[in-house]
């Protein structure tokens, strides 16, 4: 099939100053369909060469017009006051929800072409009337979508499971013991409660976009960092804390930081009452607050390699549903 494909990202590394969780697996995504013998064309912005100024190589064409499609696939983006529901030339204005707009209406409204429309952040609304169209169908990366919509994960590549060594992981030294990589984004109440009170007395550090540190004044905050300082403190560090908003918790959404911990060694700690946690995280590793956060984490700290080695197998071994080839089965099912 030939498919249109609409993101606001990356598919390498990006620039430092704007949120883009998809950098950790939007190429291993479009890779995958390109495998698996789709024609893929990107519909917005060549944001890496545009504004990274570096082109990531690959069978990649972007088509600024409305080219003859078979399928359509949206990151869907959603109203930011003052960035992009503003005039097209405004100073920090962004195209993303106009070229987006232009997109649903040629395709989904004028020509019926089938649309896979990925909710990757829960914002269309229950009563959009896009979700009623025959054509479109929603998929959100949660375990237990919203109803109307079906599960579609934030994948990550079936090799890289394959290949990943605990022993190896296990075996990298470590000077945190905890960290957060991430924006705040609906997160405050669940930092609160997991991650400061824990962070008084353990070494730390968190990265990310956060309005209002100084009601944590004990926390290290360094802002936001390169896509890849996010990957090397999780590197360094024994555990972090999968923090997330009350949606995500109720629908079971875990979001790439869960992959991004565990592929570098670090431990996954999940807030207990997060949806299926046992799924995807072993239960030696839920948290009930602050305190267990800061129990679990002096516990791996002084873990024995072995042991170490044990928990990590059983984290790699719950990320199966997050595998790739389920993502592009869901998506054939779906755009077929």
């Amino acid at each position: 099939m030939k498919i249109g494909y609409s993101h606001w990202g990356f598919l390498g590394d990006g620039i430092t100053d704007t949120p883009d969780g998809g950098r950790s697996h939007r190429k291993t995504l479009v890779d995958g369909l390109v495998a698996a013998g789709h024609q893929v064309v990107f519909l917005q912005a060549d944001r890496d060469t545009l504004e990274a100024h570096r082109p990531v190589p690959g069978p990649y064409v972007w088509d600024a017009g409305l080219p003859e499609l078979d399928a359509l696939f949206l990151e869907w983006r959603w109203p930011i006051p003052g960035r992009n529901d503003t005039p097209c030339g405004t100073p920090g204005h962004t195209c993303d929800l106009h070229r987006q707009q232009q997109l649903v209406s040629h395709y989904v409204e004028q020509r019926g072409t089938p649309a896979l429309l990925w909710d990757k952040d829960q914002q269309l609304h229950p009563a959009d009337a896009l979700r009623q169209g025959g054509n479109v169908t929603v998929c959100e990366p949660a375990l237990h979508p919203r109803p109307g919509a079906q599960s579609l994960l934030f994948p990550v590549a079936d090799q890289v499971l394959d290949q990943a060594e605990p022993s190896v992981l296990a075996a990298h030294p470590r000077h945190l013991a905890l960290v957060y990589v991430g924006n705040e984004y609906g997160r405050t109440d669940a930092f609160t409660t997991y991650f400061a009170p824990a962070a008084h007395d353990l070494p730390h550090e968190v990265a990310g976009k956060w309005a209002d540190t100084g009601r944590w004044p004990h926390v290290t905050f360094l802002g936001r960092v390169p896509f890849r300082h996010g990957i090397r403190m999780h590197q360094a560090a024994h555990a972090t804390v999968l923090l997330a908003p009350d949606r995500y918790l109720a629908t079971g959404q875990y979001t790439q930081r869960i992959f991004e911990a565990v592929l570098t060694g670090c431990a996954p700690i999940t807030p207990a009452r997060y949806r299926s946690a046992a799924t995807v995280v072993p239960e030696e590793l839920h948290a009930r607050d602050g305190a267990d956060v800061a129990d679990i984490t002096r516990r791996l700290a002084v873990l024995g390699g072995e042991d170490r080695a044990r928990l990590l197998a059983q984290c790699l071994r719950r990320l199966d549903p997050f595998r790739l080839s389920r993502q592009l089965d869901t998506i054939d099912t779906v755009l077929n």
